[in-house]
């Protein structure tokens, strides 16, 4: 049973319980509703209506962090697109206050939690918008920026992106600043779309545990974006928490009834790098996505020639749409985990994390 049917026949079962089993159920009814669900990296668009986001938030999510910009464009246009992206987003938020806050501590996904609203927390991609200096990280945290990826695909300042080909450099002097910086302030570091000897020196070098908000396991599906087990247990053995992400190319080639494969890196990341190091980090868009020319074409319009067509559809059909935080739910536990473990998974490893790096 999934936990909106849990919810929704708990009254009428309650009734025919005895009073020492409608205790019982009641607790476990209330240990449900309480459950902490964290998407580390998904989609919140200011298109997006309140219908579509209260249904994310009847799916169960309590907190998303959230990309704010273009993370491929460099220099002055970076910083301009960082900075009114932040601003659009702070307007939007204010505007749908009902519904959602701007997050910058994990008192605010409580607070968010307590309200029946969803946290958001702010991410870039990429270091670009900070220049060639650090004091922009720090104006980028005073205005709310909690966590940033060192590259995004390509080399630049800090590192090495994944798609850097026959590039096997790590950071560099500035990167290994940006990383105090970073350490000092309280910005979680993220290290999505980093090479392996990147991530790997991050890891090390960082005084702070890292995270990965949006991968999957290469040595269970090999891809440029996908993360090492070698990786994985450095994370890990540091503190940090992998999200395992919904993107269909990166977890299999097969392009229909797949979804056992995205359960498949869960477990095989649970397996390296231990249940308390896995969360959700879905880097999928929260509508029911149809392939349309239409579609198609803001798809490109946003991506450009990162967009190969054999790749589409990026999702897993079960996946897609506002509700697939039940799905993930009910598949944990049919793969035998424990409630524990699964509430370790959906939202608490995430939460703890940004708990001992943001506060």
């Amino acid at each position: 049973m999934n936990r909106r049917s849990f919810l929704t026949t708990a009254a009428a079962t309650t009734a025919a319980l005895p009073l020492s089993s409608r205790r019982l159920f009641a607790m476990q009814r209330d240990a449900t509703q309480k459950t902490l669900v964290m998407d580390a990296m998904g989609e919140l668009r200011t298109v997006y209506g309140s219908e579509l986001v209260q249904k994310m938030l009847d799916s169960g999510m309590n907190s998303i962090t959230i990309t704010l910009c273009d993370p491929k464009p460099v220099g002055a246009e970076a910083l301009e697109l960082a900075v009114d992206s932040l601003l659009e987003f702070d307007g939007h938020i204010t505007a749908n206050a009902t519904q959602m806050l701007k997050a910058t501590s994990v008192a605010d996904v409580d607070l968010a939690r307590a309200s029946g609203r969803l946290a958001v927390f702010y991410l870039f991609q990429n270091t670009v918008q900070f220049g060639t200096g650090l004091d922009r990280v720090e104006m980028f945290y005073a205005m709310g920026l909690r966590s940033c990826q060192m590259t995004y695909n390509e080399r630049n300042l800090a590192g090495v992106g994944c798609r850097q080909e026959g590039d096997n450099g790590a950071l560099t002097d500035y990167g290994r600043a940006l990383v105090e910086r970073m350490n000092e302030l309280g910005m979680l570091i993220d290290l999505s779309h980093a090479n392996m000897p990147t991530m790997a020196e991050t890891i090390e070098r960082s005084r702070a545990p890292v995270h990965i908000s949006h991968t999957a396991c290469n040595d269970l599906y090999p891809h440029e974006r996908n993360t090492s087990d070698a990786n994985l247990r450095a994370l890990a053995a540091r503190g940090g928490v992998v999200g395992i992400c919904q993107l269909r190319p990166f977890l299999t080639a097969t392009k229909r009834d797949n979804l056992h494969t995205y359960f498949d890196h869960i477990d095989h990341a649970v397996n390296i790098a231990g249940v308390e190091a896995v969360c959700i980090g879905s880097d999928r868009d929260h509508r029911v996505i149809e392939m349309t020319d239409e579609y198609l074409a803001e798809l490109r319009s946003e991506e450009g020639s990162q967009v190969v067509n054999n790749e589409l559809p990026y999702f897993i059909d079960e996946l897609n749409g506002p509700a697939r935080m039940e799905v993930v739910w009910d598949g944990l536990v049919s793969r035998g985990y424990s409630g524990a473990d699964v509430e370790r998974i959906m939202g608490a490893n995430l939460y703890r994390l940004y708990a001992d790096v943001i506060g």
